[in-house]
């Protein structure tokens, strides 16, 4: 194996790494979202639930302040799962960018090596043409 496809095996080794450093950022923001949306409705139950129970009435300026802080949290969260996503998709495109560069290497290698090789065969059948010939 030379060095051109061992380059190139590696890159591919990193890119699927970051493919799944950026499934798991993925799946994360998802349950993020999901976290945010149940908080959500659940401070619109709690709301249904203190209009019809005058007691709950009592209790729910303290619980949308806390709710308030809940949410406030999620969202800073959602926010750096956010900013570390783009951050993966941005090595994630460096990487494919590395990747191209060594393949496009190993392709002009292989190219100069069939063209070395092609000028050898000429070399030859010409030799050979000329011996026939008697020219040599």
């Amino acid at each position: 194996m030379s060095w051109r496809e061992s380059l190139i095996r590696l890159a591919d080794l990193e890119i699927e790494t970051l493919q799944k450093r950026l499934k798991y950022i993925a799946d994360r923001r998802f349950a993020l979202e999901l976290v945010l949306e149940s908080l959500q409705v659940e401070g619109r139950q709690e709301s249904v639930h203190a209009t019809n129970d005058a007691q709950a009435g009592w209790y729910l300026v303290g619980y949308r302040e806390a709710l308030k802080q809940r949410q406030a949290k999620a969202q800073a969260d959602l926010n750096v799962c956010i900013m570390e996503e783009q951050g993966a998709r941005d090595a994630l495109g460096r990487a494919f960018e590395e990747q191209k560069k060594y393949e496009n290497l190993a392709e002009a290698a292989r190219k100069a090596a069939a063209g070395v090789a092609a000028k050898r065969e000429t070399a030859a059948l010409d030799e050979i043409a000329l011996r026939r010939t008697g020219t040599r």
